[in-house]
């Protein structure tokens, strides 16, 4: 056919072929748009990536700077003495001079891993304590039953009381001739002999049960968040077909609120290992370390003993093992929720 050889119409149209270039004042448009972008975003977390440079970088950047000397904080950081890391050393391991390892071991390494092992004995006994007794609080709480709110508000209430107040309050309490004493010498028992924080076996654990009573409203709070999103569908349908109240909760709510229940360990344990309000108003971690943590040893040494390279080693030790645990966690735990939060996309 003769049309097929002229290029004319669609079928000989070469003009399409190519790439189409977009006019200048489109350009333009998409230019001013991508601005805008950034701008949004500059906007809105600019303040906070400041706030987090000047509240955390630089403190954390200052404490490993500070850890490679030997300092006092009084006198002039220039005329620190530089050191290296002989302050990871002296609290690892004794230091690296043989001379004084042996005096060191016994002034830093020892309260030192003593202080770490309070915060290992708080992690375990908070997932094998906190975690079920949260659970089994917010499941019964999770019924409908006359008064729910004003119990769920009760729970709460302990966390949101200042650290200081309830340390203090619990101070008295604990007291040789508080309150817990006197209850236990009333139904016959003997209480710690020197008192209860000042004990060896019972300071620790005594220091966890306020812990508890403390924070245990939290996990509660948010497994009961948790617990809301679960279609009362499927509870009902179990319930139909013969499930016991029991079952349904093993087999339907726990695993569902699954992915609350590992925040709230993540949180727990990045809070265990920071763990120092509580621990510092009850009389500073004991007078002889007997409940100490890493952050209340390291407060002792940097600011009370004036030795601010050491404390801020101790500080930088702190940071590391809270960020090694939580990218750890992260990349473990935390991953596989990411992951199907995003397939269920």
């Amino acid at each position: 056919m003769e049309t097929s050889g002229k290029g004319a119409g669609p079928v000989g149209d070469t003009s399409s072929a190519g790439p189409r270039t977009a006019s200048p004042d489109v350009m333009a448009m998409r230019r001013q748009d991508q601005r805008r972008k950034w701008g949004e975003i500059a906007f809105f977390t600019g303040p906070g990536l400041i706030l987090f440079a000047l509240f955390v970088l630089f403190p954390v950047a200052s404490a490993a700077r500070y850890s490679l000397y030997k300092w006092n904080g009084i006198k002039k950081f220039s005329e620190a003495e530089f050191i290296g890391f002989e302050n990871y050393a002296r609290a690892l391991w004794g230091g690296n001079d043989p001379a004084t390892r042996e005096a060191f071991k016994t002034a830093y390494t020892e309260p030192f891993w003593e202080a770490l092992s309070h915060n290992l004995l708080i992690i375990v006994a908070s997932m094998a304590v906190q975690l079920p007794l949260a659970l089994l609080i917010a499941l019964v709480l999770n019924r409908k039953f006359p008064g729910r709110s004003f119990v769920r508000v009760v729970i709460f209430a302990p966390y949101v009381i200042s650290e200081v107040i309830a340390g203090v309050m619990w101070f008295i309490i604990f007291d040789p001739n508080g309150i817990a004493t006197k209850f236990m010498e009333s139904i016959g028992l003997n209480a710690p002999s020197g008192g209860w924080f000042e004990s060896q076996t019972w300071g620790i654990w005594t220091v966890f049960f306020i812990v508890t009573w403390k924070y245990l409203g939290l996990a509660i709070i948010l497994f009961l968040a948790g617990l809301s999103g679960v279609p009362q569908e499927l509870q009902e349908a179990a319930s139909i077909d013969g499930a016991s109240w029991w079952q349904v909760q093993r087999r339907i709510n726990i695993p569902l609120i699954g992915p609350t229940i590992r925040i709230w360990v993540f949180l727990s344990l990045i809070g265990s290992i920071q763990l120092f309000d509580m621990v510092w108003v009850l009389n500073r971690g004991g007078t002889q370390g007997q409940y100490a943590t890493i952050a209340t040893f390291m407060m002792q040494f940097g600011y009370f003993r004036k030795d601010v390279g050491f404390g801020s080693a101790v500080a930088v030790i702190m940071f590391l093992i809270s960020l090694i645990v939580a990218v750890a966690y992260m990349l473990t735990i935390l991953r596989r929720d990411n992951d199907n939060s995003e397939l269920a996309r």
